[in-house]
């Protein structure tokens, strides 16, 4: 298994990109502390298979659905203001949270 520095990485990322599809297993490290493994796709090993439900399944429009996530926020307005600043940073519900508790709100 060989090691690569992040700056390293990102420098040459598509020639050890080539070399993981290779078979080469890269650690990356970050001051010369391991924070990532990157590794060949199995492709074989693990490929999608799509089968039919078991018999005796419950029916996909029969299982139950957790209930929905009450907020007190404005889905619509946080979907929009997303759209007009996406990319600040934070989610958008964080940023409506933050906003009700400078004012008071929990």
């Amino acid at each position: 298994m060989d090691t690569v520095r992040i700056a390293e990485l990102k420098a040459r990322l598509s020639e050890y990109l080539r070399a993981v599809r290779r078979g080469r297993t890269l650690t990356v490290l970050d001051r010369d502390r391991p924070v990532a493994r990157i590794v060949p796709c199995d492709t074989e090993r693990w490929p999608l298979t799509v089968r039919s439900p078991r018999p005796g399944a419950i029916p996909l429009a029969r299982v139950p659905l957790p209930p929905a996530l009450r907020v007190k926020v404005d889905v619509l307005a946080l979907l929009a203001e997303e759209r007009r600043h996406p990319s600040r940073d934070g989610a958008p519900l964080a940023r409506a949270q933050r906003r009700r508790h400078r004012h008071g709100h929990p």
